[in-house]
């Protein structure tokens, strides 16, 4: 039997536990149940502003179309005041 060794805490690694932990937030701050999608991702952006990554949360909720929120920075460094702002217009006010 073969045994594969990985490096743990590279940032490959750091990547994922950080949108897992930025999606529970998200949960939390929109007040929706398991039946609601997030889905956190980082990308490239073109513009200065955002360091070279920006995060977009993409929140699907069952019935509804996706809405999505933007953030200029890396996912690594979005605060949870970040994020409580960027999700603000996200607000369910009829739930």
């Amino acid at each position: 039997m073969a045994r594969l060794f990985f490096r743990r805490g590279s940032a490959g690694e750091a990547a994922p536990d950080a949108a897992r932990e930025l999606a529970a937030k998200a949960r939390a701050l929109l007040g929706v149940g398991e039946e609601t999608t997030i889905s956190i991702s980082e990308i490239a952006c073109g513009d200065p502003a955002c360091g070279g990554a920006e995060t977009v949360v993409l929140v699907m909720r069952p019935g509804r179309r996706t809405e999505a929120a933007k953030l200029m920075k890396p996912l690594s460094t979005v605060t949870d005041a970040e994020l409580a702002e960027a999700l603000q217009p996200l607000l369910d006010v009829t739930a």
